[in-house]
């Protein structure tokens, strides 16, 4: 399954370099970004005293792409710091929404489904009425599953150092679209909207550049942590995840 999602995103990471190097992105980059992705291995955790699961779908941010080890990921630091949660990891890089949609398709129940996605639709340049309906769909379908549902979109796409003027301000204008479609979308199905999103002046991704992996379009380690922390502190997880310590 990994080898035919890596084919895949192969195919749309050519299909899209010719627009990326328009504008002004440095090959190196595309090319750093697709060894991460062929690296990356989604985190999987299962102990035998579960006391919660965790159901993550998305696209390479919810598999953990640009972290140095799995166990570095979202999913790895809430392993981490919550010993006792059990975590399926159904994220697979390159996923736009509507692959979301098809993840969540293949059923389960949950105490907590986590969406981490919307790069992808940003970048690719879907449009706003089709990524509506695939983040509709997909909450509908998250919130079939567990009681408890949080998205956590990818933040300001623009503000990466993958992305050169012009093209990043393109990008920053299609992701306040993203965080306003996921936003509308989350407050109307009752989920929580975990924002990543911020203008360059505010971003700690701007200002701190060693949150940054080397592709310069996914977190590092420690940009996970951030990551991480933004989700404890919004979704309002925190206290029920104590369970699970």
């Amino acid at each position: 399954m990994k080898n035919a999602w890596i084919l895949i995103g192969a195919a749309a990471a050519a299909a899209a370099a010719a627009l990326l190097l328009l504008g002004g992105c440095a090959a190196s980059r595309i090319s750093t970004a697709a060894q991460l992705a062929r690296a990356s291995e989604p985190f999987q955790h299962n102990p035998p005293n579960a006391a919660l699961r965790l159901l993550i779908v998305g696209d390479s941010t919810g598999v953990g792409t640009g972290a140095s080890v799995p166990q570095s990921s979202v999913a790895g630091l809430l392993a981490q710091s919550f010993p006792r949660l059990g975590i399926e990891n159904r994220a697979r890089d390159g996923a736009t929404f509507e692959g979301v949609v098809q993840q969540l398709e293949r059923g389960g129940r949950f105490d907590l489904v986590l969406l981490m996605a919307g790069g992808n639709d940003v970048i690719r340049f879907r449009s706003e009425e089709a990524l509506r309906a695939d983040v509709q769909r997909s909450l509908a379908l998250a919130h079939g599953m567990a009681p408890r549902v949080a998205v956590m979109p990818a933040g300001n796409v623009g503000n990466a150092p993958f992305f050169f003027a012009p093209l990043s301000g393109v990008m920053s204008a299609r992701s306040r679209t993203l965080h306003a479609v996921v936003s509308q979308a989350a407050a109307a199905s009752g989920a929580q909207y975990v924002s990543l999103y911020h203008e360059a002046d505010a971003d700690p991704f701007v200002r701190d550049k060693g949150l940054n992996a080397k592709d310069g379009l996914h977190p590092s380690d420690a940009g996970y942590q951030v990551w991480r922390d933004e989700l404890l502190a919004q979704s309002g997880w925190a206290p029920v995840l104590q369970a699970t310590r």
